[in-house]
């Protein structure tokens, strides 16, 4: 049964259960190289980045289960890819799974819930704090999404209005 690198929805136990009944989760794992980024049309996706990595869950998936992952992640119609990349194991070894890449490059907005739901099932595989607190940045109405799939907090600039006298300041 191939292995499968999960770090979106697909975290969740209960949902993976449903679209992929014979599946087990392994544990946790790491997609080392790499960075969590919204895709323009609302999901996760995963970027190369040297300097990151990408915290997940790491399932079993039964053979007759790969073809519905497939279908979720609608690669017939292109907007995932599947491929097979080294992840590291909780307890450190390495090994190959499959792992869906989204076409988009990032810059997007999550769905409505979507965000919630990531965050969810990250909380409940107790991921880092420093990742949930990466993850968390991207829950709408936290702050603006940024080229690298983060969000910086939304601050209003400090700008006088443009005919303000000395007067008007008080």
């Amino acid at each position: 049964m191939p292995l499968y690198f999960a770090y979106g929805s697909n975290m969740d136990v209960a949902a993976m259960q449903q679209r992929c009944p014979r599946s087990r989760p392994v544990g946790r794992a790491i997609l080392p190289r790499h960075r969590f980024v919204i895709m323009t049309e609302g999901y996760a996706s995963v970027l190369r980045d040297g300097t990151r990595s990408v915290h997940g869950v790491l399932w079993d998936v039964a053979l007759g289960d790969v073809r519905a992952l497939d279908a979720y992640e609608s690669i017939g119609t292109g907007l995932y890819t599947k491929i097979s990349q080294p992840v590291l194991r909780a307890e450190g070894a390495s090994v190959r799974a499959l792992v869906y890449v989204g076409r988009g490059k990032g810059g997007g907005r999550p769905l409505d819930g979507y965000m919630e739901a990531v965050m969810s099932a990250a909380k409940s595989w107790q991921l880092p704090e420093n990742y949930l607190r990466e993850l968390s940045a991207l829950t709408p109405g936290t702050g603006q999404a940024t080229s690298q799939g983060f969000v910086q907090p939304t601050v209003a600039p400090k700008v006088r209005p443009r005919f303000a006298t000395p007067l008007d300041r008080r």
